[in-house]
């Protein structure tokens, strides 16, 4: 099934932190579904806007980028102690991220494209979604997923899990559940949310 170019429908994907979104995507990808990361994109940008960076350094009351580049252990020292700092970064940013997402759907032509978002609720994306999939995985076992990356330590989990928001507000606001712990299926649930999603797509061409 093949859609006009930006024709088709937006599915939002979004989790707590260390919830398994990215890998949840890569099963839609496998299934020819295309994937734009918002996290990803953000960085992007905030790696090579210049005007962004200023802006985002104006807020922050010092030079976040030295060398061009975001020192990122400065900036998640300072958003993730003052929410406020936290709302004012990401007012700029995410707009940014939006307009992008916009000119990437533009050029898809599947019957649905995916936005993978960790803060899809918080950042307002999912106004722009038609449908929505939440990731949901027990805290403890985000938390040990990522301190045995070496990523983060449990604190550091903590206080960015306590600046998203919870699972029981996500799934409230969902349309699908995957559960990504370590005795669920995810590929079977991939595969039925895509089948909903083509039911869905040819259903509104036929309308």
């Amino acid at each position: 099934m093949k859609a006009e170019a930006g024709s088709g429908l937006k599915l939002g994907v979004t989790g707590g932190m260390g919830s398994g979104k990215s890998t949840v995507c890569k099963v839609f990808s496998v299934l020819g579904i295309p994937v734009f990361s918002a996290d990803d994109e953000a960085k992007r940008i905030q790696d090579n806007d210049r005007e962004l960076q200023a802006a985002i350094s104006s807020v922050a009351g010092k030079d976040l980028f030295p060398g061009g580049r975001l020192d990122r252990a400065e900036m998640a020292r300072l958003i993730f102690s003052d929410r406020s700092m936290l709302e004012k970064v990401n007012s700029i940013v995410h707009p940014a991220v939006f307009n992008s997402f916009r000119k990437w759907f533009l050029n898809q032509s599947s019957p649905y494209s995916i936005m993978e978002a960790a803060i899809l609720f918080e950042s307002g994306a999912f106004k722009m979604m038609d449908r929505i999939v939440t990731v949901i995985t027990p805290l403890e076992e985000r938390i040990e997923r990522l301190v045995s990356g070496n990523r983060f330590t449990r604190e550091q989990v903590i206080e960015r899990v306590g600046n998203q928001l919870d699972d029981a507000s996500r799934i409230a606001d969902s349309d699908f559940l995957i559960f990504n712990s370590e005795n669920d299926m995810v590929i079977p649930a991939v595969l039925g949310i895509h089948a909903e999603m083509l039911k869905l797509y040819g259903k509104i061409n036929r309308d």
